[in-house]
């Protein structure tokens, strides 16, 4: 801006002193006349100009500005000499170069092809952002020029980077490991961009892979498929619980009737044995009760001879016999010899037969 300014303001002076000069010299040959006074201020008017377009020429172009967030290399015919942040310099332009470069963190982004392990193809997106080292701008002029040549310098060793992490792993791996595989694509550029391109890198992230539609297509059938697989063990699982629970339940529905028929002939047994000694005690056997060491409770019976045990055991069978007999009366059969006398019985027991003379 202060050169701007100054270089206005010389060439109005300059064009105004030439302007002038000329004005008169003209003004005076129209007239006629000469004066050698007027001459004179003519020519120090026409000289005065041209020292201000001299001024022009030199001044004005050797204010040079370094805005906030950049740094000049200043170059002394062509070598690079010294260093100048933000602010405004007066350096002879004719002998003093000014080379400005960005200090602020620079956003590269990249989209290229790659490929995996397994010759799939992909579009990958990459995003670095790194900054320069100011104190090494001058390195940075001298080995690479410019700020541009420094990102095509960047760009292509973190191209390379990440071409290396991919070809490493397989279609499959990438998609489902795109965490791991964005911090080894990070960690391999950070270390290939070393001390020698005089940057700090500050991120360098995988922001897009992108597989070509028939393999997508082919990776989407894929999980389809093993969600099916996956829902099919599930109902398989299921249908298996459902199956063991009702087999628990006639598991236990049967030990449940196993322990009621059980049960029910446990209390015959006692009812049994309850009649028998009820019997040998009215028929005058003697019968003695017996406690066992678990609170149990039995009976010992004399009998006199075995005919009074069996008698006991066929009065309880007529009882038994009466008590479910249905009404009809015994069948008689007779030959001549004798007489054989059928008794009924109910379902399930065996038919008795009596012979009679």
């Amino acid at each position: 801006m202060i050169g701007l300014i100054v270089g206005i303001i010389f060439a109005l002076l300059a064009l105004g002193g030439i302007g002038t000069g000329v004005f008169f010299i003209m003004k005076g040959k129209a007239g006629g006349s000469s004066s050698g006074g007027r001459d004179a201020r003519s020519v120090s008017l026409i000289a005065a100009g041209g020292v201000f377009a001299v001024l022009f020429i030199f001044i004005p172009f050797s204010f040079h500005t370094v805005d906030a967030g950049e740094v000049a290399v200043v170059k002394h015919l062509g070598e690079a000499r010294s260093v100048r942040t933000a602010g405004t310099y007066f350096d002879f332009w004719m002998t003093e170069s000014y080379s400005v470069y960005d200090a602020k963190v620079q956003d590269l982004s990249i989209v290229t092809p790659a490929y995996s392990n397994d010759a799939q193809t992909m579009d990958v997106e990459l995003t670095v952002q790194y900054q320069i080292d100011t104190s090494k701008v001058i390195e940075i002029a001298n080995t690479y020029g410019s700020l541009d040549i420094l990102n095509s310098r960047i760009e292509s060793v973190a191209i390379d980077a990440m071409k290396s992490v991919m070809a490493e792993n397989t279609a499959e791996q990438i998609i489902q490991g795109r965490a791991q595989l964005s911090k080894d694509v990070t960690d391999s550029i950070m270390a290939r961009i070393d001390e020698s391109y005089y940057v700090n890198v500050r991120t360098a992230v995988l922001t897009d892979i992108g597989f070509t539609d028939a393999y997508e297509a082919a990776v989407e059938a894929q999980m389809i498929a093993e969600r099916e697989k996956e829902a099919a063990i599930i109902k398989a699982e299921q249908q298996l619980e459902v199956a063991k629970r009702e087999a628990e339940a006639r598991l236990e529905q049967a030990q449940g009737e196993a322990n009621a028929q059980k049960a029910i002939a446990e209390a015959e047994a006692y009812s049994a044995s309850i009649k028998i000694v009820q019997l040998a005690r009215t028929l005058g056997y003697q019968v003695t009760e017996i406690t066992g060491e678990d609170g149990s409770i039995g009976y010992d019976i004399t009998w006199d001879d075995n005919t009074g045990k069996e008698l006991v055991l066929q009065y309880i069978q007529y009882l038994e016999y009466l008590s479910k007999w249905d009404g009809k009366l015994p069948t008689v059969v007779g030959d001549g010899s004798g007489i054989m006398i059928t008794i009924p019985v109910p379902d399930g027991d065996q038919e008795q037969t009596s012979p009679t003379t």
